[in-house]
Protein backbone atom coordinates (compact mmCIF):
# COMPACT_ATOMS: atom_id res chain seq x y z
CA UNK A 1 0.00 0.00 0.00
CA UNK A 2 0.86 2.99 -0.52
CA UNK A 3 0.00 6.54 1.58
CA UNK A 4 -0.59 10.41 -0.43
CA UNK A 5 -0.89 13.58 1.15
CA UNK A 6 -2.43 16.17 -0.54
CA UNK A 7 -0.86 19.09 0.10
CA UNK A 8 -0.27 21.46 -3.34
CA UNK A 9 -3.22 24.10 -2.75
CA UNK A 10 -2.77 27.61 -1.48
CA UNK A 11 -4.89 27.54 1.47
CA UNK A 12 -6.02 30.81 1.09
CA UNK A 13 -8.84 30.80 3.70
CA UNK A 14 -6.72 30.36 6.26
CA UNK A 15 -4.42 33.42 5.43
CA UNK A 16 -1.40 31.90 6.13
CA UNK A 17 1.89 32.85 3.86
CA UNK A 18 3.17 29.35 3.69
CA UNK A 19 1.44 25.89 2.23
CA UNK A 20 -1.03 24.71 5.15
CA UNK A 21 -0.10 21.61 6.21
CA UNK A 22 2.92 24.08 7.64
CA UNK A 23 0.53 25.72 10.31
CA UNK A 24 1.75 25.47 13.68
CA UNK A 25 -0.43 23.51 15.98
CA UNK A 26 -0.64 24.63 19.96
CA UNK A 27 1.29 21.17 20.73
CA UNK A 28 4.56 22.33 18.77
CA UNK A 29 3.90 20.36 15.93
CA UNK A 30 2.54 21.46 12.52
CA UNK A 31 -0.33 19.66 10.57
CA UNK A 32 1.93 17.73 8.42
CA UNK A 33 3.99 16.83 11.31
CA UNK A 34 1.48 15.08 13.23
CA UNK A 35 0.19 13.25 10.02
CA UNK A 36 3.40 12.11 9.08
CA UNK A 37 4.61 10.86 12.95
CA UNK A 38 0.92 9.06 12.80
CA UNK A 39 1.13 7.70 9.62
CA UNK A 40 4.22 6.42 10.21
CA UNK A 41 3.65 4.35 13.73
CA UNK A 42 1.60 2.58 11.95
CA UNK A 43 3.39 2.08 7.84
CA UNK A 44 6.37 2.39 6.15
CA UNK A 45 7.37 6.07 6.32
CA UNK A 46 8.72 4.92 2.64
CA UNK A 47 5.32 4.52 1.55
CA UNK A 48 4.19 8.09 2.69
CA UNK A 49 3.90 10.43 -1.15
CA UNK A 50 3.34 14.19 -1.03
CA UNK A 51 1.63 15.96 -3.86
CA UNK A 52 3.14 19.65 -3.27
CA UNK A 53 2.44 22.87 -5.43
CA UNK A 54 2.36 26.34 -3.41
CA UNK A 55 5.52 26.82 -1.93
CA UNK A 56 6.75 23.57 -2.47
CA UNK A 57 10.37 23.75 -1.50
CA UNK A 58 8.96 25.09 2.14
CA UNK A 59 7.44 21.47 2.54
CA UNK A 60 10.29 19.30 1.11
CA UNK A 61 13.00 21.12 3.43
CA UNK A 62 10.79 20.28 6.60
CA UNK A 63 10.14 16.58 5.53
CA UNK A 64 13.34 15.66 3.38
CA UNK A 65 12.46 11.80 3.93
CA UNK A 66 9.39 11.41 2.10
CA UNK A 67 8.51 11.25 -1.65
CA UNK A 68 7.31 14.17 -3.63
CA UNK A 69 4.97 14.49 -6.33
CA UNK A 70 4.96 18.00 -7.97
CA UNK A 71 1.09 19.02 -9.61
CA UNK A 72 1.99 22.29 -11.67
CA UNK A 73 -1.65 23.24 -11.95
CA UNK A 74 -1.89 23.42 -8.19
CA UNK A 75 -3.22 27.25 -8.69
CA UNK A 76 -6.48 25.84 -11.62
CA UNK A 77 -6.83 22.34 -10.12
CA UNK A 78 -8.71 21.19 -7.69
CA UNK A 79 -7.87 17.72 -5.58
CA UNK A 80 -9.47 15.38 -8.02
CA UNK A 81 -6.21 16.32 -10.24
CA UNK A 82 -3.91 16.61 -7.39
CA UNK A 83 -4.87 12.76 -6.59
CA UNK A 84 -5.04 11.88 -9.97
CA UNK A 85 -1.08 13.16 -10.47
CA UNK A 86 -0.08 10.76 -7.94
CA UNK A 87 -2.18 8.07 -8.12
CA UNK A 88 -1.19 6.94 -11.75
CA UNK A 89 1.75 6.07 -10.61
CA UNK A 90 0.65 3.67 -8.24
CA UNK A 91 -1.97 1.83 -10.91
CA UNK A 92 -1.53 -1.80 -9.38
CA UNK A 93 -1.72 -0.80 -5.59
CA UNK A 94 -3.92 -0.39 -2.88
CA UNK A 95 -3.50 3.88 -1.53
CA UNK A 96 -4.59 5.43 1.57
CA UNK A 97 -4.67 9.42 1.08
CA UNK A 98 -5.45 12.20 3.18
CA UNK A 99 -6.03 15.90 2.91
CA UNK A 100 -3.01 17.95 3.77
CA UNK A 101 -5.17 20.09 6.60
CA UNK A 102 -6.75 16.86 8.78
CA UNK A 103 -5.46 16.48 12.51
CA UNK A 104 -6.28 13.27 13.55
CA UNK A 105 -5.73 11.36 16.52
CA UNK A 106 -3.22 8.32 15.44
CA UNK A 107 -5.27 5.81 16.86
CA UNK A 108 -8.02 6.45 14.31
CA UNK A 109 -5.75 4.29 12.46
CA UNK A 110 -6.71 1.05 14.15
CA UNK A 111 -10.17 1.77 12.69
CA UNK A 112 -9.34 2.09 9.06
CA UNK A 113 -6.35 -1.22 9.27
CA UNK A 114 -9.07 -3.82 9.10
CA UNK A 115 -10.34 -2.61 6.15
CA UNK A 116 -7.00 -2.08 4.50
CA UNK A 117 -5.89 -5.40 5.17
CA UNK A 118 -9.21 -6.70 4.07
CA UNK A 119 -8.64 -4.21 0.55
CA UNK A 120 -11.68 -2.88 1.11
CA UNK A 121 -12.09 0.45 -0.23
CA UNK A 122 -13.30 2.96 2.12
CA UNK A 123 -14.00 6.39 3.09
CA UNK A 124 -13.54 7.57 6.91
CA UNK A 125 -16.72 9.53 8.13
CA UNK A 126 -18.13 11.02 11.06
CA UNK A 127 -21.09 10.25 12.38
CA UNK A 128 -21.48 12.93 14.98
CA UNK A 129 -22.18 16.36 12.78
CA UNK A 130 -23.75 16.83 9.66
CA UNK A 131 -22.56 20.36 8.46
CA UNK A 132 -24.04 22.25 5.41
CA UNK A 133 -20.79 23.03 3.80
CA UNK A 134 -18.87 20.01 4.63
CA UNK A 135 -19.02 16.74 2.08
CA UNK A 136 -21.53 14.32 3.03
CA UNK A 137 -22.61 10.56 2.74
CA UNK A 138 -25.57 8.60 2.11
CA UNK A 139 -25.60 5.05 2.04
CA UNK A 140 -27.06 2.30 -0.33
CA UNK A 141 -27.19 -1.84 0.67
CA UNK A 142 -24.75 -0.51 2.98
CA UNK A 143 -22.57 1.18 0.81
CA UNK A 144 -21.79 4.54 -0.31
CA UNK A 145 -24.18 6.00 -2.31
CA UNK A 146 -23.58 9.69 -2.83
CA UNK A 147 -20.74 12.05 -1.76
CA UNK A 148 -20.98 15.65 -1.83
CA UNK A 149 -21.22 18.77 -0.34
CA UNK A 150 -24.57 18.95 -1.97
CA UNK A 151 -26.31 15.53 -0.54
CA UNK A 152 -29.78 15.94 1.30
CA UNK A 153 -29.80 14.39 4.56
CA UNK A 154 -26.40 13.27 5.02
CA UNK A 155 -25.50 10.48 7.64
CA UNK A 156 -22.26 12.04 8.63
CA UNK A 157 -19.34 13.97 6.88
CA UNK A 158 -16.67 12.86 4.89
CA UNK A 159 -13.26 13.12 7.29
CA UNK A 160 -10.35 13.42 4.34
CA UNK A 161 -9.21 10.09 4.88
CA UNK A 162 -9.56 7.45 2.01
CA UNK A 163 -8.62 4.53 0.70
CA UNK A 164 -8.76 2.81 -2.58
CA UNK A 165 -8.53 -0.86 -3.13
CA UNK A 166 -6.23 -2.53 -6.05
CA UNK A 167 -9.54 -3.74 -7.66
CA UNK A 168 -10.92 -0.52 -7.60
CA UNK A 169 -8.36 1.67 -9.33
CA UNK A 170 -8.67 1.56 -12.94
CA UNK A 171 -12.08 2.55 -12.91
CA UNK A 172 -11.25 5.37 -10.03
CA UNK A 173 -8.24 6.48 -12.37
CA UNK A 174 -10.93 6.66 -15.37
CA UNK A 175 -13.33 8.86 -13.37
CA UNK A 176 -10.58 10.86 -11.81
CA UNK A 177 -9.76 12.10 -15.18
CA UNK A 178 -12.96 12.82 -16.70
CA UNK A 179 -13.08 14.78 -13.34
CA UNK A 180 -13.37 18.74 -14.31
CA UNK A 181 -10.28 20.97 -13.23
CA UNK A 182 -12.41 22.28 -10.26
CA UNK A 183 -13.84 19.29 -8.88
CA UNK A 184 -13.09 17.59 -5.56
CA UNK A 185 -12.08 13.75 -5.65
CA UNK A 186 -14.68 12.67 -3.93
CA UNK A 187 -16.28 13.51 -7.30
CA UNK A 188 -14.31 10.60 -8.82
CA UNK A 189 -15.12 8.58 -5.94
CA UNK A 190 -18.88 9.18 -6.73
CA UNK A 191 -18.90 8.97 -10.84
CA UNK A 192 -17.29 5.04 -9.99
CA UNK A 193 -19.47 4.12 -7.69
CA UNK A 194 -22.29 5.44 -10.07
CA UNK A 195 -21.07 4.11 -12.83
CA UNK A 196 -18.88 1.04 -12.65
CA UNK A 197 -20.41 0.01 -9.20
CA UNK A 198 -17.40 -0.44 -7.18
CA UNK A 199 -18.07 -0.58 -3.31
CA UNK A 200 -16.86 2.04 -1.12
CA UNK A 201 -17.64 1.15 3.05
CA UNK A 202 -18.09 4.25 5.35
CA UNK A 203 -15.81 3.87 8.11
CA UNK A 204 -17.18 5.71 11.14
CA UNK A 205 -14.25 7.40 13.36
CA UNK A 206 -16.58 9.37 15.03
CA UNK A 207 -15.04 8.01 18.48
CA UNK A 208 -11.57 9.54 17.85
CA UNK A 209 -10.71 13.52 17.44
CA UNK A 210 -10.47 14.32 13.46
CA UNK A 211 -11.06 17.40 12.21
CA UNK A 212 -9.70 19.40 8.96
CA UNK A 213 -8.49 22.65 9.20
CA UNK A 214 -9.95 25.46 6.97
CA UNK A 215 -10.69 28.35 8.90
CA UNK A 216 -9.29 30.20 11.90
CA UNK A 217 -12.07 28.97 13.96
CA UNK A 218 -10.87 25.49 12.78
CA UNK A 219 -7.51 26.23 13.96
CA UNK A 220 -8.81 27.59 16.85
CA UNK A 221 -11.41 24.55 17.78
CA UNK A 222 -8.32 21.93 16.67
CA UNK A 223 -5.83 23.50 19.48
CA UNK A 224 -8.58 23.01 22.19
CA UNK A 225 -8.76 19.76 20.88
CA UNK A 226 -4.93 19.03 21.51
Amino acid sequence: MKIIILAAGIGSRLGNPFPKPLTPLKNGKTIMGMQVENLSSYYNIDDINVVVGFKKNTIMEQFPELTYIYNPFFDRTNTSKSLLQAIKKYRNESVLWLNGDVVFDEKLLSILNPHIENNTSFVAVNTSKVAEEEVKYSLKNDYINKLSKTVKNGLGEAVGINFIASKDMSPFINWLEACDANDYFERGLELAIEKDNIKVKAVDISAYNCMEIDFIEDLEAVNKML
